[in-house]
Order: C-alpha cells, then sequence, then structure tokens
C-alpha cells in the first residue's frame, strides 16, 4: 500500500480508501455485521487505513456498522470521514440541514454512532452555495474542533459541482475537498484541482470507478434492481457511458490488469489525489481495489 498526505495539515492516508454508502442499503444489497466486518478486517490486511462514510447513508446505518467494528478492533489505525448537512427520509430520499442546530445533533448523533471520541474529517456534504457560505456554520464547527469532536473539516462537493467551495474550502477551515472524479468525469481538473493545488488541499476521489461502470462488469443494456441507486440513472446516458467504458478498455486500459484496478489507479497518478475511496461488496473487492496500489510507482 501506498500512503499520501490529505493536504498539508491533514493524516497520512492510504491511497486506497474505502467508501461506505453501500453500508446504508442503498445499492441492491442489506450488509450484516459480520459482511462489514470481514470487508474492514480485509482492508486492514491490506494496509487500507482509511474510510469515507455518512450521516444519511441510511440514518446512520453505515456510521452504526462502522462503530460496531471499531468497538471491538483496534480504532487508532482507521482514520474514519463522515459528512453532514441532510436528514435521510428513505431511499434516496433526503432533507438539507445545514443549521447549526441540526449540524450540531448530527455531529454528536455520528460520534455516538461511530462509537468514537472524535472524528477525523468531518465534511460539508454536498451542500449549496448558499448553505455554505454560512459563516456561523463554520465558526461553530471551529469550535467543535477546538472541543475536540472534530479533527478536521472537509468539503464534499456536490455532484453538479461548485467552483466556489473549492476556492474558498481553505478560507472557511476546511483542509480537503472530496469531488467526483474518474475516466469518465474528469471536469474536477478545471474546476477544483486548481484551488487544491494553490491552498495544497488534500483531495479524494470519490466515485473513481464511476459507480461501479468502470469496473468492465456492465455492458450496454445491463439492468439494476430497484433498490440500487443506479436503477435511477439516465438511460440515455447510461448506455454512452458504458459505451465509452468499453472502448476506454479496449484502447486504453492494459488487457492483463483488472479493469478496476487500472480506473483507481488513472485517478492516482495525479499527485494531487490524495486517494480514491470506491465501494466494495465483499472482501475480494476490497483485495482488487487495494491492488491499485500496485501499478504506481514507488512514492
Amino acid at each position: 500500500m501506498h500512503y499520501r498526505n490529505l493536504g498539508k495539515t491533514g493524516p497520512r492516508v492510504s491511497v486506497i480508501g474505502v467508501g461506505a454508502w453501500q453500508f446504508g442499503g442503498e445499492w441492491g444489497l442489506d450488509f450484516s455485521q459480520a459482511q462489514v466486518d470481514a470487508i474492514l478486517d480485509a482492508a486492514a490486511e491490506c494496509g487500507i487505513n482509511f474510510m469515507d462514510t455518512a450521516e444519511c447513508y441510511g440514518d446512520h446505518l453505515s456510521e452504526r456498522l462502522i462503530g460496531d467494528y471499531l468497538s471491538r478492533r483496534d480504532r487508532a489505525r482507521w482514520i474514519v470521514a463522515t459528512k453532514f448537512g441532510h436528514r435521510f427520509r428513505g431511499f434516496l430520499e433526503r432533507e438539507d440541514d445545514f443549521s447549526v442546530a441540526g449540524v450540531g445533533a448530527q455531529l454528536d448523533a455520528s460520534l455516538r454512532a461511530l462509537r468514537v471520541e472524535a472524528i477525523d474529517l468531518y465534511q460539508f456534504h454536498s451542500g449549496s452555495d448558499e448553505f455554505f457560505q454560512n459563516g456561523e456554520l463554520w465558526n461553530f464547527l471551529a469550535g467543535q474542533k477546538r472541543a475536540g469532536k472534530i479533527r478536521h473539516l472537509g468539503v464534499s462537493i456536490l455532484q453538479k459541482g461548485s467552483e466556489l467551495q473549492a476556492r474558498e474550502a481553505a478560507a472557511s477551515g476546511a483542509g480537503a475537498l472530496q469531488v467526483l472524479y474518474n475516466r469518465l468525469d474528469r471536469r474536477p481538473e478545471q474546476l477544483y484541482f486548481p484551488h487544491a493545488r494553490r491552498d495544497q488541499l488534500g483531495v479524494l476521489a470519490r466515485v473513481p470507478l464511476a459507480s461501479g461502470l468502470l469496473s468492465g462488469k456492465y455492458r450496454s443494456g445491463a439492468n439494476f434492481a430497484p433498490n440500487d441507486m443506479r436503477a435511477a440513472f439516465n438511460a440515455e446516458k447510461l448506455k454512452r457511458d458504458l459505451a465509452e467504458v468499453e472502448r476506454i478498455q479496449e484502447t486504453e486500459a492494459p488487457a492483463a490488469v483488472p479493469m478496476a484496478q487500472w480506473a483507481l489507479a488513472w485517478c492516482l497518478k495525479n499527485p494531487l489525489v490524495s486517494a480514491v475511496i470506491p465501494g466494495c461488496k465483499d472482501p475480494a473487492q476490497v483485495k482488487t481495489n487495494a491492488g491499485a496500489a500496485d501499478l504506481l510507482a514507488a512514492e
């Protein structure tokens, strides 16, 4: 495994992390505690030390599963990131709450669910610029850092994008950006990476496998179960993306390298990217993901 600094003030994280949205039950599977234990144990065996979740992944369900695991393992070896700003209201249904009181309640609930005294990276989660520019909120979060409930702050930029949030992240007290970045979506290279470089922010690449499309497992016409969030994708865009994945696999990815590993390593070839945080459904996928580190030059 390789490790990089999460920005100029952040911790040193494994370049491959564990994205934990799937533990909340919106990716076609309901995870038991035993399954989560096996996934995270496999990650630890591979040298992975970073996991990313959120309060709205199943109404703290993902956090609770992780917290149960951490309560029986070495908490100190893990860097745990979660997010704030939404209340879970059902499958793919969220209600925004970026108020100071609301975020305070979410923070305490996340600490209880994760069974930790402090959250290593607490991230503003896909909110509008209006919510982001609330100085009272960032003053409150700075106070929670001083109180020891939060170690570092970050901004997880919403999918449709906000250059303003990347530009003003450091001034708000954040040391890391989480952005949607993969071979099918390179917009962050122009929108966010220049700000990360200027302010020495860590960059976390979420959805690095394009929701699994870059794993190479799916072809045009693929169908997803109703309880899989990918079933809600626009059909025409999905068709175009799958056709592009086939082209990439034929013309860019080496035949001897698993497509998923190549796609993760592709993100990490940009030195601004501190880590990728792919999801995973079982220990085998964790090990495949971790193998992408072997494709990087010695660091």
